[in-house]
């Protein structure tokens, strides 16, 4: 009788092991599905803006244009501000939103760079991306540290580009390219497994849950972004 407690017992553990896992795969599926949705709109955002000559007149030949440069960072911190009141499905449809505002900053990149080129990178950004995702999402070395010193690095890189646009320095531009590149290569790794690790926090409330795979997908599509905004300028071929 012991002997079948202890199987039925652990059969029991492997069957909640199993819904548990198969739960924590539907929400990773989740936000990689609202992560690419974004994407989504963004690229054809851009799209339709670059191939709009009136349009991009407007936007980039008029003071209008800081707008659109600086609209995606306020729309982010307006965002975080208003996270802990906003319900899962507002906090959807904000997403959207900022993905459509980056879509239109991103218009000036199709316009700078070749269509052949701009597709290539985008390409090489999935691959690396998926590669350092799928790391993070699998490793079992705790990346909370390693996250930290990135974001740290990532603050100082920005502040650096600050300077450089007064010192106009082609070789800091070069550099900070590189750890630009570096630093949301690892981010992307750090991000998924925090986003997972989230996941088994708030697990049992829906409506929480849902909202942090939104939140899980912005910061996804924002190292994305990133991460192919210095990719292409490695590897973009600028038209002529």
């Amino acid at each position: 009788m012991s002997e079948y407690n202890n199987k039925t017992s652990f059969a029991s553990s492997a069957t909640r092991s199993y819904t548990y896992d198969s739960a924590l795969r539907d929400y990773m599926v989740k936000v990689y599905n609202f992560m690419a949705m974004a994407l989504g709109i963004s690229g054809a955002v851009a799209f339709v803006t670059a191939n709009t000559p009136a349009l991009m007149s407007v936007l980039f030949g008029t003071p209008l244009m800081w707008v659109v440069a600086l609209a995606p960072l306020g729309f982010v911190i307006f965002f975080s501000v208003k996270l802990n009141s906003l319900s899962a499905q507002t906090a959807k449809n904000y997403l959207w939103v900022y993905s459509a505002l980056m879509g239109l900053s991103l218009s000036s990149l199709l316009i700078m760079y070749t269509g052949a080129s701009v597709a290539r990178v985008f390409f090489i950004t999935a691959s690396v991306f998926g590669a350092m995702s799928i790391y993070g999402y699998t490793t079992k070395k705790d990346l909370t540290g390693f996250g930290s010193f990135l974001i740290m690095g990532l603050i100082g890189v920005l502040i650096a580009s600050l300077v450089n646009i007064f010192l106009k320095s082609s070789a800091m531009e070069f550099a900070l390219s590189i750890l630009g590149t570096l630093i949301f290569i690892g981010l992307t790794a750090y991000d998924t497994q925090r986003i997972k690790q989230t996941y088994y926090h708030f697990a049992g409330n829906r409506e929480l849950v849902n909202k942090m795979a939104v939140v899980g997908a912005l910061s996804l599509y924002m190292d994305f972004i990133n991460l192919f905004i210095h990719l292409l300028r490695f590897f973009g071929e600028r038209r002529g």
